[in-house]
């Protein structure tokens, strides 16, 4: 029998033949481009690959991939992704939604993912906006902007993403800006051969509810983190990850350590090897269950 051989794929190769009806100049553009050429480097195998989602505009990616896809409900993409990854460990897993989709109703879940430590990559196309839904203030909505939620302004303090992943042990934390495509592909590359839960924020504009400016005013604020940076120490990490003023772009922190699946098996392990050299008597433990 002759040995099957994997197929060299090009970008081209992993788009599906839905074309993105996102609004003309949404950040989300430059990020789905930036995916492929991330797959393309990496040579993902579509039928070893899962790209999956909640709702919102941002969730609407798993349709233009070429991969196993799934397009699931409001704030579950990290339940449905967990699951997937635990069935399917050969799978690589890429988890995408949006700002409200995981920092509103989903924010439950993303703890739990990161803490366990499993082996999925995390992508929020952070937009400051309920876009799907047409311009409602969400999590990361700045303070004081007026939106349709929000009359006189917001008056709820903006959620600081990868503060709180840091804080949750996620052990890869990273930003990116959609208006940087190279940026997006390398820190994608590096979530994506991370060994464990990777979380990358993209700021990436709605220039339908927040205008048109937004790039401009996200390319003023933003600073390339250099070598310099220590990923590993979580002190440095949180020092970056507070400064508001000025938002750091890379990888802000790192650390690996043991997988949930890695702890499973080497508990199951254990637990055979102990069973193997001394099998329980079954009579006296089932006489514990009797009347």
């Amino acid at each position: 029998m002759s040995e099957t051989t994997e197929k060299t794929m090009s970008a081209r190769d992993y788009k599906s033949d839905l074309k993105p009806i996102w609004c003309p100049g949404c950040g989300n553009f430059g990020f789905l481009n930036a995916l492929y050429l991330t797959f393309q480097e990496l040579q993902l195998q579509p039928e070893n690959t899962a790209v999956v989602s909640g709702i919102g505009c941002s969730s609407r990616l798993p349709g233009y991939v070429k991969t196993y896809a799934f397009n699931g409900v409001h704030g579950r993409v990290l339940p449905f992704a967990s699951g997937v990854k635990m069935s399917r460990p050969e799978t690589t897993v890429i988890a995408v939604g949006g700002d409200g989709d995981g920092f509103s109703i989903g924010a439950g879940h993303i703890g739990h993912a990161a803490r366990k430590n499993i082996n999925i990559t995390y992508v929020v196309l952070d937009n400051n906006i309920y876009g799907l839904t047409k311009g409602q203030a969400s999590p990361t909505t700045p303070l004081g902007v007026k939106t349709k939620t929000t009359y006189y302004g917001n008056m709820g303090m903006q959620f600081n993403p990868v503060r709180m992943l840091i804080a949750y042990k996620a052990s890869f934390v990273a930003r990116t800006f959609s208006g940087d495509p190279k940026h997006i592909r390398k820190v994608l590359v590096e979530a994506i051969r991370h060994n464990g839960f990777s979380f990358v924020e993209v700021l990436s504009p709605c220039v339908t509810f927040r205008g048109k400016d937004q790039f401009k005013i996200i390319r003023d604020k933003v600073r390339y983190l250099d070598e310099q940076h220590h990923a590993d120490n979580e002190l440095e990490a949180f020092d970056v990850a507070n400064d508001e003023k000025e938002l750091a772009l890379g990888v802000i922190y790192k650390k690996p350590r043991p997988t949930y699946d890695e702890i499973i098996n080497a508990d199951v392990t254990t637990k055979a090897k102990a069973v193997s050299h001394g099998k329980p008597k079954v009579n006296k433990l089932m006489d514990q269950f009797k009347p």
